[in-house]
């Protein structure tokens, strides 16, 4: 059962990243739109991940 589910992440991601590269060479309506939610799902799942890493090391200066 959660082969199927990978698997149909994985398909999604792929079918997103086709629509970003899609829409920037002009496709149509509904791939800017599937572009557009690919690259805020995608800004927001970046922005969790550096909370959580911050969280994970507050005294951290960075790696400087």
């Amino acid at each position: 059962m959660i082969v199927v589910v990978l698997l149909g992440v994985l398909v999604l991601v792929v079918g997103g990243c086709a629509c970003v590269v899609w829409a920037e060479r002009g496709g149509p309506r509904w791939a800017r739109v599937v572009a557009t939610v690919t690259l805020t799902a995608s800004d927001l799942l970046r922005a969790s991940a550096k909370k959580r890493r911050r969280g994970l090391n507050p005294g951290s200066q960075g790696d400087d």
